[in-house]
């Protein structure tokens, strides 16, 4: 038999089992939500101070190697030398950080959005901000406080 049509018939069976998945997954999400628990917001708290984390590594990555443009807020600049050798390892590298980049601030934003949809206080980790910003020509050179 052909190698086409075993994986076609594969690909129609695991479609079929997910089709009829949906009926029951729209009758759980229909349901009243339970409030959240305090475990659950502590998770949250935990998942948006990794991403905030996240973000800040991707935005100092960015501010010398990614896409320069006004989406990624603070990204403008760059540094040609450092850009130059990230190019040669992958020419998709600059938009490849970019987007990662725009990807944190996202996931960092909806978490805490999330927590004060819910009535919780965001999650911030500005009072802890210490280590100065990359000397590198291009980098933002924020004050620490």
């Amino acid at each position: 038999m052909n190698k086409h049509v075993i994986q076609r018939r594969s690909f129609l069976r695991s479609a079929a089992i997910a089709t009829s998945a949906l009926p029951a997954a729209g009758l759980l999400l229909a349901e009243e939500s339970p409030e959240l628990t305090r475990g659950d917001i502590a998770i949250i708290r935990l998942l948006a101070a990794a991403e905030i984390i996240e973000t800040d590594l991707w935005l100092q990555y960015s501010e010398l190697g990614g896409t320069q443009d006004k989406e990624v807020s603070g990204v403008q600049g760059g540094n040609d030398l450092y850009q130059g050798a990230l190019l040669i390892l992958d020419g998709d590298m600059p938009q490849y950080i970019h987007d990662n980049t725009d990807d944190e601030i996202s996931h960092a934003r909806f978490l805490n959005n999330y927590l004060m949809s819910k009535g919780e206080a965001p999650v911030s980790l500005e009072p802890f901000r210490r280590l100065p910003s990359s000397q590198a020509k291009g980098a933002d050179k924020f004050a620490t406080g």
